[in-house]
């Protein structure tokens, strides 16, 4: 790391221990640079994003929409955590930029959009090599009128902000809020109620705006296969890497898919689960501090997220020493069903809930054979019982797109106790989990988890499996595991 900051910081984005620098040196840094555009043309994606702006533009007659990027964070003193727009404001914009805020003001017909943002800095001032926003530190940033040609949005200098803001009204105006503080700060909110972090109009927007998210375009439809694609070699670069006759460390398997992302895509979707042995059992374990062990499983939950930020969110259980032993067969065939007969129940219209009760049967079926289950398999399934999820411990699934948790803020009505709409792409995951501490499972059964998941997307007629380039069955799994083996390790490329 040079010695200029990355975050924090004075105003003019210079830092307390930056040098002062002798009048020379900083008249000489001043002259003798060449000037030159960026060659940049309108997205491909800029329709979709005028379609979805105008969406939430009739949500909202006559009032003013403001919806915040947010900015870089702090990991540590004067270095950032790598920078990840809001999702929303991707969604509506397509823009990558920290700090920018989307302005829609109402026009009578429907709204103006005007995007604030922080333009490349200007030779006229120090700021291009002094600040740690200047380009001879962090890049070239685009003009004003090359964001603007590239998004196919009206844009507007950063620090025209606060003067738009100053003016609007709290009745009229609803605000993304939890973003950016400075935003948050200089919009009130028009009333004093809270639902979960958002006051009430402003919970609106946020609702609104999960909800368009709910149905795919074909564009996002293409870059979640993108996403998975990319997943799916992935998973073929750890399976060429994983010994099967000695271990290996998580985080070994770990940094193979997070080279595999950032080369195809931008990042992992998520942190990445890769559990050995009895950290399978542990849903979100993202230590990765563990080691393979042959004739144990591997559970690895990963996604990459491609460059337009759209993630895949894939599960797969290997047998480290390539063979299923007779009960990890056993296991991960109930689990298997249970995603084969959730996927068979997806259709424009179903139920979500259906979804889930059609996994949980299954699975609920699987561990009475197990002789596990106290009760029937009815009293099992009932609401006021529901004792088979002690070994089942969540839903089966959930919306995908960009966020790995997609649609957070929509309405129960319209997403858990809603039903199934064309466009949606959602998880199917189900999954046995026999923790090691468990008295109430065999001991060989102990420490033993397995999920299965893949991307689904709803059609007019039925799903489509958009990871369907991984295996799935435990003999499929096994052939492509000896298969991917045998090919040997390559580098991305």
């Amino acid at each position: 790391m040079s010695e200029a900051g990355t975050t924090g910081g004075r105003a003019d984005g210079t830092e307390s221990h930056d040098p002062d620098f002798p009048d020379r040196f900083l008249a000489f840094m001043r002259e003798g640079w060449r000037d030159s555009e960026l060659p940049v043309g309108p997205r491909p994606e800029v329709p979709n994003h005028a379609k979805r702006r105008a969406a939430l533009s009739a949500a909202f007659p006559g009032e003013t929409l403001v919806v915040p990027t947010g900015p870089e964070k702090v990991r540590a003193n004067d270095t950032g955590y790598p920078f990840r727009p809001g999702s929303d404001f991707v969604y509506l914009t397509g823009d990558h930029d920290p700090d920018s805020v989307l302005v829609m003001r109402p026009n009578g017909s429907g709204h103006d959009a005007v995007l604030y943002m922080r333009p490349r800095s200007s030779r006229l001032t120090d700021e291009f090599f002094r600040s740690r926003h200047g380009e001879l530190w962090v890049g070239r940033r685009h003009t004003l009128k090359e964001k603007a040609t590239e998004l196919g949005v009206e844009t507007a200098d950063l620090t025209g902000l606060d003067a738009a803001l100053a003016d609007l009204a709290p009745g009229h105006t609803r605000v993304l809020r939890g973003f950016d503080q400075r935003v948050d700060a200089a919009v009130r909110p028009y009333d004093g109620a809270r639902e979960q972090g958002q006051p009430g109009r402003d919970r609106e927007l946020a609702v609104v705006i999960s909800e368009l998210k709910l149905a795919k375009d074909e564009w996002e439809i293409a870059q979640l296969q993108d996403a998975v694609d990319a997943t799916v070699r992935g998973f073929e670069d750890v399976a060429r890497i994983l010994p099967a006759d000695r271990g290996v460390s998580e985080r070994l398997l770990e940094g193979v898919f997070a080279l595999r992302a950032r080369h195809d895509g931008n990042d992992v979707g998520y942190g990445s689960i890769v559990g050995a042995g009895e950290h399978a059992t542990i849903l979100h374990w993202v230590h990765n501090h563990g080691t393979t062990r042959p004739g144990e499983l591997l559970l690895m939950d990963m996604g990459v997220e491609n460059r337009h930020l759209y993630t895949a969110d894939v599960t797969r259980v290997l047998p480290v020493d390539g063979r299923f032993t007779a009960l990890q067969r056993q296991v991960y065939d109930i689990v298997y069903a249970s995603q084969q007969a959730g996927i068979d129940a997806i259709r424009p219209g179903v139920a979500f809930q259906e979804v889930h009760l059609t996994c949980m049967r299954v699975l609920a079926e699987g561990l009475a054979d197990l002789g596990l289950l106290p009760v029937g398999v009815d009293e099992a399934m009932d609401p006021s019982s529901t004792v088979y999820r002690r070994w089942t411990l969540h839903g089966f699934g959930h919306m995908l797109g960009l966020d790995v948790h997609d649609c957070a803020n929509a309405r129960k009505e319209r997403y858990k106790d809603g039903t199934l709409g064309e466009g949606y792409v959602l998880t199917v995951e189900p999954g046995l989990y026999f923790q090691p501490e468990d008295d109430l499972v065999p001991e060989e059964l102990r420490g033993v988890g397995v999920r299965i998941e893949d991307d689904i997307l709803v059609t007019s007629s039925g799903a489509v499996n958009l990871s369907a380039g991984l295996p799935r069955t435990a003999d499929e799994v096994e052939s492509w595991l000896a298969a991917q083996r045998e090919a040997g390790p390559r580098l991305p490329g």
